[in-house]
């Protein structure tokens, strides 16, 4: 029968799946590893299980010990299941940027979760690398596999997932492209490929922000990839093309593959996928490019998968604000057919007649021009509008019956239909009563406050 022993006889083995609506239009295949099928639903299942095997070999790792990491989660989860079938107790330290789901997914396996500051370096007693080399000394009977210096971690990827995809892809693979934190990845799976093709070109996909591509560390949001410092287990050599992606881009990649292909995935994978996308621009239909997609989205639900997280961080915009004007005054338009998009009063025209205009039409202020249908912005003179024309006739009640070009205010603001509606806004918030929005130098329209409000309300609902 073919029953498993333990859940750890499941690692491994992950399907490849050729992507169809977000490499639409390119030459290549683009096929990703579907890494999150393990387990633990990461890729460091893979090397959870070889560092621990390795330290039972050589009798670092006894019966009863504790297995101590600092880990950005997946590797957590990873070592935490192997423990929690072999007997040890595990102590994890983790960077506060990480999300509130990886934190309870270890606790659920039991673990214990120490957080330590992001922001700090590396060599800083506060990190969570240092936290966790303290809590290795102090504890008796603990194991630290460090992930980022066990040599166990690459050689996991060079016997069990490079050999799987050369196998899976029948030796066609031309291009592999994968991120990089602890380098494990590409380096195990990139140096087996490349030692079987010599002509395999592996891509590492980086956050901005990380040492590897970039000239200094900074802070960035993805987890899991990247690093602030250059990891032991790394080998620069085998990669041949850096590709730097900004947390934006891997986010909404991220996003995109859920939408459009189904997978759930994290937001590394989005770093990742952006980057091959990238990557496959340039390949021809005999090219066949693997991504490696390290783990499930279903750690990030409370962050990239949640809109007010995108939209605090800036990485989505607020519903309608990426609209252009035009769609404002096409949704005017549709709502209030009986009014013109552009209703305009002659220079020339006594007061007492424009006031008819503004109460017939239900509108608080209107652009002057030198004719009832303005064809051009040069006729725009001037406006009014129920505020000032109340002040005006209060205290002049002759004024009725001047021509409008005695009291009129200056013109409106004027803004192009293919501009954004945050150029609107802006104008609005400024004190304008209305902007006159113009295709090119032909006026087509009038709008208010309240159509922007009203255009946002319905694009919201």
């Amino acid at each position: 029968m073919d029953i498993l022993d333990t859940i750890l006889d499941a690692v491994g083995q992950t399907p490849l799946l050729r992507l169809q609506k977000m490499a639409s239009g390119l030459s290549c295949a683009v096929i990703a590893k579907l890494e999150m099928l393990n387990p633990g639903g990461s890729i460091k299942d893979r090397i959870a299980l070889t560092m621990i095997q390795a330290a039972e070999k050589t009798g670092d790792l006894k019966p009863g010990g504790t297995i101590v990491e600092p880990t950005s989660g997946n590797t957590g989860a990873g070592l935490a299941i192997a423990a929690a079938i072999r007997g040890y107790r595990c102590i994890f330290t983790m960077p506060d940027k990480m999300s509130q789901e990886k934190i309870s997914l270890l606790r659920a396996y039991g673990a214990e979760v120490v957080i330590a500051p992001t922001a700090v370096p590396p060599e800083s007693p506060e990190s969570y690398y240092r936290v966790a080399d303290r809590l290795a000394e102090e504890i008796p009977g603990a194991f630290q596999p460090n992930q980022y210096f066990n040599q166990a971690n690459p050689r996991a990827h060079y016997d069990t997932t490079g050999p799987e995809i050369w196998s899976q892809t029948e030796g066609t693979i031309t291009h592999l492209v994968a991120g990089v934190g602890t380098g494990g990845t590409i380096t195990g799976t990139g140096r087996y490929l490349k030692e079987r093709k010599p002509g395999v070109i592996v891509v590492g996909a980086d956050p901005e922000g990380s040492v590897f591509s970039g000239s200094h560390a900074r802070p960035y949001l993805v987890e899991g990839v990247g690093e602030d410092f250059w990891p032991g287990t790394f080998d620069p050599s085998v990669v041949d093309r850096w590709i730097t992606v900004s947390d934006r881009n891997s986010f909404v990649t991220a996003r995109r593959a859920a939408r459009e292909e189904g997978l759930l995935v994290g937001g590394s994978c989005g770093t990742a996928l952006w980057a091959a996308l990238e990557a496959a621009r340039d390949l021809g239909q005999d090219d066949v490019l693997v991504v490696i997609l390290p783990d499930t989205g279903r750690s990030y639900l409370s962050k990239i998968y949640n809109d007010s997280w995108m939209l605090e961080h800036g990485f989505t915009e607020r519903p309608g604000t990426s609209a252009r004007i035009g769609e404002v005054l096409s949704e005017k338009s549709r709502i209030e057919r009986a009014i013109p998009a552009l209703v305009a009063v002659p220079a020339h025209e006594r007061v007492g007649n424009a006031i008819d205009s503004l109460q017939s039409y239900g509108i608080s202020q209107i652009p002057v021009a030198k004719g009832h249908s303005p064809q051009d912005l040069a006729e725009i003179v001037g406006s009014i509008n129920e505020r000032s024309l109340l002040d005006r006739v209060f205290r002049d009640r002759e004024a009725i019956h001047r021509e409008v070009v005695e009291v009129m205010d200056p013109p409106l603001p004027v803004v192009q239909a293919s501009s954004g509606v945050d150029e609107m806004f802006a104008d609005l918030s400024r004190g304008a009563e209305a902007i006159v929005v113009v295709d090119g130098s032909r006026p087509i329209g009038v709008l208010t406050r309240a159509d922007l409000l009203e255009f946002l309300a319905h694009q919201s609902g």
